[in-house]
């Protein structure tokens, strides 16, 4: 490396871009960003903000999931962004349900996770049905951030704080090491981390197409502000999000239950959608998901989802104002082997970092750190 210090470039300005970008500063690197649009619009904008410990099994991806939330809380401190540790609940309104929630209490004790009897839970949340309530599963690590704020905030903070240079409305179209290449444009750093999201097409094509990776599409919706600045609380999650997460499959009573769903929510596992709810610092409502799955998802959202996702919704919360103000879609990078990253080095120097799937708000800071750490010793090892 020259005398002048070492150089990155990060290709990429999502949420996996800008935590690699704040993990290579951190380590003393001159770092640009070279983001193909004018913002970041992809899916780091396009979620819940949910930084999500409990939806990780025990192990590294819990690891990096509660070193994610240290760092969120440090970034959001510096850089003026609004957070709220508000944890989360799972409600339960069937015996079955509930039984799942109570051994994933046990399981997960030294997480400091609590079943909750109906009065406690709706002490935590008057949001919640309180008709045929059994109980909750209530953790207080969640926090959420609104990732439009977010994604938009830390790239000044890393400027202002760092002279990251964001090099924006430029796609970078090649690398040839230590060069990058968006059109007529070069520029050159001694490492080069792709973090291109969905973009399988751009850069080392022949690499996405060797991987078992394809694209999610999900549908969301967000629910005015409530009146009189009204909060609802921990993040809200119906029982069908306890078919999603990996960190849930340890509970043995969760096969009775899947059977159930099977059975009375074919059409809600067909679409993959789990119904969930945070809350942002304005007072509204984001409400989702769907999980569709595709190399090219269907650009024409369905109303019939929505209108499923919003059915269900209202089994376990209702909220004073229930209008929809908004309603989109996302579209995110999937593993379809079960693993939960894509790491590559398709020439010396250049890594590409990708995969991270739903959970890159909740993974990105403690995965991106813990990875640019290693590369670089790697490499610091092989030039001593």
């Amino acid at each position: 490396m020259s005398m002048r210090g070492p150089s990155a470039i990060v290709i990429g300005a999502g949420i996996v871009g800008l935590a690699t970008a704040r993990a290579l500063v951190g380590r003393g690197y001159k770092v640009k960003v070279i983001e193909r649009n004018h913002k970041a619009i992809d899916a780091s904008i396009r979620n819940f903000g949910m930084i999500w410990p409990i939806g990780q099994p025990n192990g590294e991806l819990y690891d990096h999931a509660m070193f994610s939330r240290k760092i969120w809380k440090e970034t959001c401190d510096e850089a003026g962004i609004w957070y709220d540790e508000v944890g989360s609940l799972h409600v339960a309104h069937n015996t079955d349900e509930a039984l799942v929630l109570e051994e994933l209490s046990e399981i997960y004790q030294d997480r400091g996770y609590q079943y909750l009897e109906p009065g406690e839970t709706l002490k935590r949340s008057g949001s919640v049905v309180a008709q045929n309530l059994k109980g909750a599963l209530y953790s207080r690590h969640e926090m959420i951030v609104d990732p439009r704020e977010a994604v938009f905030k830390i790239p000044l903070w890393l400027t202002e704080k760092f002279e990251v240079e964001f090099i924006l409305g430029k796609a970078a179209t090649d690398i040839a090491y230590p060069s990058v290449y968006a059109g007529n444009d070069q520029w050159e750093a001694d490492e080069i981390f792709v973090c291109s999201g969905s973009d399988f097409e751009t850069l080392y094509p022949a690499i996405y197409a060797a991987t078992p990776i394809t694209r999610c599409k999900l549908q969301m919706m967000r629910m005015h502000a409530q009146p009189g600045n009204e909060r609802i609380g921990p993040a809200l999650c119906g029982p069908l999000s306890l078919m999603h997460y990996q960190s849930f499959k340890v509970a043995s009573t969760l096969e009775t239950l899947s059977l159930r769903y099977r059975h009375e929510y074919a059409d809600y596992l067909k679409w993959g959608i789990h119904v969930m709810v945070a809350q942002n610092q304005a007072g509204e409502l984001t409400v989702g998901d769907s999980h569709e799955y595709g190399l090219t998802p269907d650009p024409f959202d369905k109303q019939s989802i929505n209108r499923l996702i919003l059915d269900y919704l209202k089994k376990f919360a209702r909220f004073k104002d229930e209008n929809i103000i908004e309603t989109w879609h996302g579209i995110y990078p999937k593993l379809t082997n079960g693993d939960s990253y894509f790491v590559s080095e398709p020439e010396q120097h250049v890594h590409i970092i990708n995969g991270l799937g739903g959970a890159g708000m909740t993974l990105s800071f403690g995965f991106c750190d813990q990875l640019v750490n290693e590369k670089l010793q790697h490499h610091n090892n092989a030039v001593s």
